[in-house]
């Protein structure tokens, strides 16, 4: 039986936020033997490696020698305030609270296409806005559970973490145009190259003292996933999805990351479900729904006229 394109979209970006959303708990767990530092330095020295192998055996158009200085900013987004930060958020809160936050992205990228691209803003996406603002602030201002109590400073993490998806959303809008002109490895391996070095100079001396003998064999696994599945793969299969689905179609699998997220943290003992939590992800979902269904009567004039113009050139 044959798959259709479609199907393959679907099935790709499902198994993508499976990932992610396993990769929360264990990256939380190497945390406690690694820390945020060095887990983030293997993360982007080995993808940066393992992009650079790949754009080697792959043949790809070469990067346009002028967008490799824009490359190197857009990693301060797409990669150190975004991941780094994400690390940073998780190793001071749960990996439910963390996952919960990410998954308002959508939200942030409207926001940022509001300001800088001076896309509509209708009262639906405003009302969807207020809705995941109001699921971060419950998660921040609730009572703590012992498993909140557990972590460093949980709203400090939460802080870290909303952040990272401010950083990522200003990527995918700053540099849209870039984003769309590069293949995504070439994206990729010149990314996470600027990020090494821009990380370096501040986790070195953690990097360089630690004692890497305590490392155990489950720590080198869970940090082999985080570089090579949760992000080397994931990296590689997101443009397969969206090369066969519509981006309201794949941010809707966001909502995948803290199902997963809160389930494998449950059953490990790293967090415990409450009410308020429930709460919070219900408002962040809805908003987040609301934000990526929402159109103003331009966009959906264009996309009527879009829609036309193909049946026309279908008809001929």
């Amino acid at each position: 039986m044959r798959i259709s394109e479609t199907t393959k979209g679907h099935l790709v970006i499902l198994l993508t936020n499976i990932i992610f959303g396993i990769n929360t708990p264990i990256a939380k767990d190497a945390l406690n033997i690694i820390g945020p530092y060095i887990l983030s330095t293997f993360r982007f020295a080995g993808c940066a490696v393992l992009f650079w192998i790949a754009s080697f055996l792959f043949k790809i158009p070469k990067v346009n020698k002028k967008d490799i200085g824009l490359l190197c900013l857009a990693s301060l987004f797409g990669i150190v305030f975004n991941l780094f930060a994400f690390i940073l958020g998780l190793s001071n809160t749960t990996p439910t609270n963390a996952s919960i936050i990410v998954s308002m992205t959508p939200i942030f990228t409207m926001i940022m296409a509001a300001i800088f691209l001076k896309e509509p803003l209708t009262l639906k996406k405003a009302i969807g806005v207020m809705c995941g603002l109001s699921g971060a602030l419950t998660l921040i201002f609730t009572k703590q559970t012992t498993a909140t109590v557990l972590a460093k400073n949980n709203v400090l993490g939460i802080i870290f973490c909303l952040v990272s998806g401010v950083s990522y959303a200003l990527y995918l809008t700053l540099f849209s145009s870039l984003i769309k002109r590069n293949h995504p490895i070439n994206i990729m391996k010149w990314m996470f190259l600027a990020s090494t070095i821009a990380v370096l100079p501040i986790t070195w001396s953690e990097v360089s003292s630690f004692n890497y003998s305590v490392l155990t064999t489950k720590t080198c696994l869970e940090i082999s996933y985080v570089v090579v599945m949760a992000t080397f793969l994931n990296y590689m299969f997101i443009p397969i999805a969206q090369a066969r689905l519509r981006p309201t179609t794949l941010s809707m699998y966001n909502y995948v990351q803290p199902i997963v997220t809160t389930i494998i943290s449950i059953i490990t003992f790293m967090d415990v479900l409450n009410i308020y939590k429930v709460i919070a992800a219900l408002l962040i979902f809805g908003g987040v729904y609301i934000v990526t269904t929402s159109r103003s009567k331009k966009q959906t004039a264009e996309q009527v006229k879009a829609k036309q113009t193909l049946e026309e050139i279908t008809a001929n």
